[in-house]
């Protein structure tokens, strides 16, 4: 045991994790430019379709070796992207539909040709798709005075590649991601950033085979730069948030990996599948939470607004009843039943009015009053409606008995310095269509 609460030995978790992280990382950073371009299930298809690759290696090689196993892969899954985009072109169907064809054809050829050396060779179906992620520090290399696990030396290397292949080419990768055609006209040939993309999602994808399985290597692909995207709309962000984001879930992965099944009574789970939760989970967040696309975040910015409008109502209409005249307090059922609200959005905007002392609660909080701070901004919600109704009639050329509806909802979102363009462009009037006085910008009796 350790300060993790759990059975931890750095020489055998630690390569496990860093094998995890690495392969996230190299996964991310040119799944960024896959979520961009729109080629999300590429991935998948390429770490599908690299089976009659592997059958190819091993008939003409007869060996298991990992070198060519891993330049068969690579072959096929470039070939994956050649055929492709070539379908695309002249068939003229959509990404999506060249890609099913062939992903799915030559996934089926390499089943038909790993039948025909089933006596011969040893291909485990859940290593493909689980790794063997935990076996990761058994099969080593000398580097220097050092023994380091093959598979991190192997997927450092696809790591930095791709870090490279971003940073020096970064530019034209962001051109051809959001504009093809502009990249062309600048001299930057997109179809050739396309294609060295594609190869290396090839050599990810199959770097990381045998050690973190098809499974992982797809999640790390896709969920860490679609939960980056999210989060920020800069590309050179997304990217490192991205990084950060797949390391992070690696690293959890596998403490979860240990941890989390012994809450329910289980040693452990694989390795590989947890990461991938951890990042399934981490999008979640992003999916909930982001500044400014999370689902509650938007939930709880529209009910904010909604308040905000209400309140503007309330407002309004004590500020029109003193115009007319009326008694300047109206009733809670009064309030309730001309503005067609109730319920708590309706009880808090009151609380929220008398807390910012926009109004005063009368008969034990029965009825309610403008206070000073309120009549001042009900006057210049309702002088921004009265000028609105006026541009509309006058600029716009709208009929006297449509303007009411479109100025209620530009009223709310119109600041001092609009009020007085609004003001200047209908050449200061007075009064509104409707022939209601146009309030003045402030209480000239205070």
């Amino acid at each position: 045991m350790n300060g993790f609460g759990i059975g931890w030995n750095w020489s055998l978790d630690g390569w496990i994790v860093a094998a995890g992280v690495l392969c996230a990382v190299a996964s991310a950073l040119v799944g960024n430019f896959l979520v961009l371009r729109k080629l999300s299930m590429l991935g998948d298809a390429v770490s599908h379709a690299v089976l009659p690759g592997l059958a190819v290696a091993f008939f003409l090689s007869s060996s298991r070796s990992s070198l060519p196993m891993f330049l068969g892969a690579v072959v096929v899954g470039v070939l994956t992207a050649l055929f492709t985009e070539w379908i695309r072109g002249f068939g003229k169907v959509d990404e999506g539909a060249s890609m099913g064809v062939v992903f799915t054809s030559l996934f089926a050829l390499g089943l038909v040709m790993i039948v025909q050396a089933a006596d011969r060779v040893d291909l485990d179906a859940g290593c493909v798709l689980y790794g063997a992620i935990e076996l990761t520090p058994l099969d080593t290399l000398a580097v220097g005075n050092w023994q380091i696990p093959r598979a991190v030396v192997v997927l450092a290397i696809v790591a930095l590649i791709n870090l490279l292949f971003v940073v020096v080419f970064f530019k034209e990768l962001k051109l051809s991601a959001f504009d093809p055609a502009l990249a062309t006209t600048m001299g930057v040939s997109a179809t050739w950033m396309h294609y060295m993309l594609m190869i290396l999602v090839a050599v990810t994808a199959v770097a990381s085979f045998e050690s973190v399985g098809n499974i992982l290597v797809v999640a790390m692909l896709i969920v860490p730069p679609a939960t980056a995207y999210l989060l920020t709309d800069r590309l050179g962000i997304m990217i490192m948030l991205s990084v950060v984001i797949a390391a992070l879930g690696a690293v959890l992965g596998h403490l979860g990996a240990l941890m989390v099944p012994g809450w329910f009574g289980f040693r452990s789970t694989t390795t590989a599948g947890m990461m991938a939760v951890c990042v399934g989970l981490l999008f979640l967040l992003a999916v909930l939470f982001a500044p400014h696309q999370g689902v509650l975040i938007k939930w709880l910015r529209r009910r904010a607004l909604s308040i905000q409008i209400l309140s503007d109502d309330i407002v309004a209409y004590l500020f029109r009843r003193e115009e007319r005249g009326l008694q300047p307090q109206a009733s809670r059922a009064e309030l309730a039943d001309q503005l067609l609200t109730g319920g708590f959005m309706y009880r808090f905007s009151l609380w929220r009015l008398r807390r910012r002392r926009e109004i005063d609660s009368m008969d034990a909080g029965n009825s309610y009053r403008l206070t000073d701070d309120g009549r001042d901004r009900a006057r210049r919600l309702v002088r921004s409606h009265r000028l609105w109704e006026q541009y509309l009639v006058s600029e716009v050329g709208m009929e006297a008995d449509r303007i009411h509806d479109p100025a209620e909802r530009l009223e709310h979102f119109t600041d001092r310095q609009l009020r007085e363009e609004l003001e200047q462009a209908t050449e200061q009037p007075t009064r509104d269509p409707h022939g209601a006085i146009v309030p003045p910008e402030h209480d000239e009796q205070r």
